[in-house]
């Protein structure tokens, strides 16, 4: 599942330049000592990307309790229905937005935290501004979420998040240094190629869940452990 991690990543990163592009040319960035300026914007990146393996551990430590009580498939197949219908009924599917207001309210200290550390220039600073923006409400970013409760286990959530983020760092290392430099037509293009993409990433997570015994994309169904060891007790 990494890959299809990494591909919505790349895929979906134009949304994320649209969301996270003012933020990321925003970047106190040293533009006249060029060597200075990738080890910023590569910090920039490296507080991205360990924002968003922190959110995948927590998110699969989330998948690993349900996985004990034997709710792993079912768990696969109905995320992967959801990333499906999220995309072909997106009105109806407005519920997970009200959902996560509450959390969108706290997010404003984050974002004044972000405003102050963009007037810093210390190494500090760009690692600091990576992390709290990817802390940001994004919904790319709570689909990709949703498939590392999937995979429950925290570090296969991790390592699902980190692929995600690395799948951006192409356009987003292009708007930190050019802006909106895509054209409207390539923009449209590529976006359409998004839902796509999430259909994909939600019928692999269904394939999964199934449980066919293909090594890697769908394994057989495993036995409930918790079950098992209730069984063994006299």
């Amino acid at each position: 599942m990494i890959f299809p991690a990494f591909l919505l990543g790349l895929m979906g990163s134009l949304h994320c330049l649209g969301m996270c592009g003012p933020i990321a040319f925003m970047l106190p960035v040293d533009r006249k000592n060029h060597l200075k300026g990738g080890a910023q914007v590569s910090a920039y990146h490296l507080g991205r990307i360990l924002a968003y393996t922190a959110v995948g551990m927590l998110f699969g430590l989330l998948g690993s309790g349900l996985y004990l009580f034997g709710f792993q498939q079912k768990l696969s197949i109905g995320i992967g229905l959801l990333m499906i219908l999220s995309v072909l009924f997106p009105k109806r599917i407005s519920i997970g937005q009200r959902l996560m207001k509450p959390i969108s309210r706290g997010i404003s200290g984050i974002k004044a935290r972000l405003s102050k550390e963009l007037s810093r220039k210390s190494p500090d600073a760009f690692l600091s501004i990576g992390f709290l923006n990817g802390l940001l409400p994004c919904g790319l970013v709570y689909m990709a979420a949703l498939g590392s409760i999937a995979l429950g286990n925290p570090a296969r959530g991790s390592l699902f998040m980190a692929a995600f983020g690395l799948g951006t760092l192409p356009l987003m290392t292009a708007g930190v240094y050019l802006g909106n430099f895509a054209k409207s037509g390539l923009r449209q293009h590529i976006r359409r190629l998004i839902p796509a993409i999430v259909i994909l990433v939600g019928i692999l997570f269904i394939i999964r869940g199934l449980g066919l015994g293909i090594p890697y994309l769908s394994p057989a169904v495993m036995p409930n452990l918790l079950g098992a060891t209730l069984d063994c007790q006299p």
